[in-house]
């Protein structure tokens, strides 16, 4: 039997901070829930930004999931670690979030040196711009402690 663990927030932050990749789920006015695999940056802060970027093809620079935060400006971001052969390592971590229209230039600076420095498709910074939240609320899970394990999560 496997013995869980519900992350503290300083766990699950530290998570979220260690990866760069995630699904970011807004509020469509008709459908409901509507996520994205996305690419995103935190500051120590508590600020994720998620890049629209110039890297992948894009039919406008204006994408869905702005005009959801327009309308409700909720959302949320999920990541995970799966291993079908361990489930010793299962673990996830949900951060709630909230839309910062006008977030500042120094939050704006930070995250895109964050994902130019993680991502090497964004040497140079081929953003439009950075889609800026706020970490509101955040928790996680995880089988095991990670202390409990000397493999990389």
């Amino acid at each position: 039997m496997i013995a869980t663990m519900k992350l503290t927030d300083e766990q699950a932050r530290s998570r979220l901070g260690e990866h760069t990749h995630g699904v970011f789920c807004t509020i469509h006015p008709r459908r409901g829930p509507d996520p994205m695999p996305v690419v995103y940056a935190v500051t120590d802060d508590g600020f994720v930004g998620v890049p629209i970027d110039t890297v992948k093809p894009k039919s406008s620079t204006r994408l869905r999931r702005e005009d959801n935060l327009d309308l409700d400006p909720r959302g949320s971001l999920l990541i995970e670690h799966w291993e079908t052969e361990d489930w010793s390592r299962l673990w996830w971590v949900r951060a709630h979030l909230e839309h910062v229209a006008d977030p500042g230039e120094r939050v704006v600076e930070e995250l895109s040196a964050r994902l130019e420095h993680a991502v090497p498709q964004y040497a140079g910074r081929p953003f439009h711009h950075i889609l800026v939240c706020q970490i509101v609320s955040i928790t996680g899970w995880s089988a095991q402690d990670r202390s409990a394990t000397t493999a990389p999560a």
